[in-house]
């Protein structure tokens, strides 16, 4: 059965263009706030994709004082890992400055569950306790 209002909630986020398509854009549970905007991860990772020193990348929210949720950024390199400067101007020549990581962290690996989606719970906890210290 559905809820009262015969919505069926998937916890997907979509936008509408100007001619009325909608795309994805994330999903609710990973979006993060900045300084009061809502920053979807899915469509940093994308851009962060394209960079040629990233083979992997996951993007999350941590706690920051002054602007609620930072992004941090967790990625394999395909290769040597690039400088954060480089790839904090891939991201802003390509999307609006405060969807811009303000952690870039390179890891081996990602940590995914047995359908091979990624924990980025794990990788929050990862990168807070690694400042806990």
């Amino acid at each position: 059965a559905l809820p009262g209002d015969g919505f069926f909630r998937t916890g997907d986020l979509a936008e509408r263009d100007d001619e009325g398509f909608f795309r994805i854009v994330g999903r609710k549970k990973d979006m993060l706030i900045s300084g009061g905007v809502n920053v979807y991860p899915a469509e940093i990772e994308a851009v962060l994709l394209a960079h040629p020193s990233v083979r992997e990348v996951a993007v999350t929210g941590v706690p920051d004082p002054t602007w609620g949720e930072k992004a941090v950024a967790f990625y394999v390199p395909s290769g040597d890992p690039a400088p954060p400067e480089d790839l904090a101007a891939f991201v802003e020549a390509r999307l609006a400055k405060f969807k811009v990581p303000r952690v870039f962290v390179v890891v081996e690996s990602l940590p995914v569950t047995a359908y091979g989606k990624v924990v980025k719970g794990e990788l929050r906890a990862r990168y807070l306790e690694g400042k806990a210290r």
